[in-house]
């Protein structure tokens, strides 16, 4: 069975005028039930996670700064939110919403979270709207449980995931691998074990070739036994950050790809959604929604 972490804080408003498209995160579920791809109960509502969970990845001193709203100024400019402890505790929710999906996944061989993907977030500080790195907790958590040894996270957002290759860079039991727009954010780009940089413009077959190049290689050299895969649909032509040309059919055959070839692999996946930034929200939520349809013709 299909499980998906959804919660109503993920839909957590904020101040009028911010842009943030976080209705995604409410009508993407509302979609999938309407159609039929889902049930009731393939949807599971994480708690907030524990602190001690957090602390294996984040430092004390930046998550003490998060739970007592004690950022300064230009710690908050980094990440991009006005703080309050609403927003907090949504970062729980969906980190646990993340840790949660990983348990179903060794259990049912793919789970998801309808929200995470935080990967701008470092060990002791946010940036780029993520305050609490939901994959990187969830890899130490399943490391720290002895439930798997050697973790393969595919991050294929359009920004890098910096601050999960930060976390990992010394731990080798992670292979982290992000495919995304080298001209785009952050400007200072981290060293994953593996960076595919693309160029502005970059179409579908182009994207499509790299990535189905890449991904067999690492499991043939990595030999991972535990997947993270973060799905993220700001690499479409419509994307008002994105800077690449992929159609919305493009990135289905992306999802349907990624999700085939860990099936065919035996490798239990989990998958968090990541960044969309269309000006149509019904671009952003038909483009997450095939990936959850990508996952039920597959596995189910």
């Amino acid at each position: 069975m299909l499980k998906i972490a959804y919660h109503p804080l993920y839909a957590h408003p904020l101040p009028e005028g911010h842009r943030f498209p976080m209705a995604k995160y409410e009508l993407i579920p509302q979609q999938l039930l309407y159609e039929g791809t889902i049930t009731e109960e393939n949807i599971f509502a994480p708690d907030a996670i524990d602190e001690s969970i957090i602390l294996r990845t984040h430092t004390t001193e930046y998550w003490h700064k998060l739970k007592f709203q004690s950022l300064n100024q230009k710690e908050i400019r980094k990440i991009g939110f006005p703080m309050s402890e609403r927003l907090i505790k949504r970062s729980m929710h969906i980190a646990n919403g993340t840790v949660t999906a990983a348990l179903f996944s060794l259990e049912y061989g793919v789970a998801m979270n309808t929200a995470g993907g935080t990967h701008h977030a470092f060990a002791d500080r946010g940036e780029g709207f993520c305050m609490l790195n939901d994959i990187a907790i969830a890899a130490n958590e399943l490391l720290y449980r002895k439930l798997v040894s050697r973790i393969l996270i595919i991050d294929l957002d359009v920004h890098q995931g910096n601050g999960t290759a930060s976390i990992f860079e010394k731990e080798p039991r992670v292979y982290t691998f992000s495919m995304h727009g080298g001209k785009n954010y952050p400007v200072k780009k981290e060293s994953s074990d593996l960076d595919i940089e693309l160029e502005d413009g970059t179409k579908d077959e182009v994207y499509l070739a790299k990535l189905q190049a890449a991904l067999p290689a690492l499991i043939d050299r990595f030999r991972p036994d535990f997947v993270f895969y973060l799905a993220g649909v700001d690499i479409l032509d419509t994307d008002k950050l994105g800077r690449l040309k992929i159609s919305l059919e493009g990135c289905r055959q992306r999802d349907q790809y990624v999700v085939s070839l860990f099936k065919n692999a035996g490798l239990p996946l989990t998958i968090c959604m990541g960044g969309g930034y269309s000006k149509k929200l019904s671009i952003i939520v038909e483009a997450h929604s095939n990936t959850f349809r990508a996952v039920q013709k597959v596995f189910f």
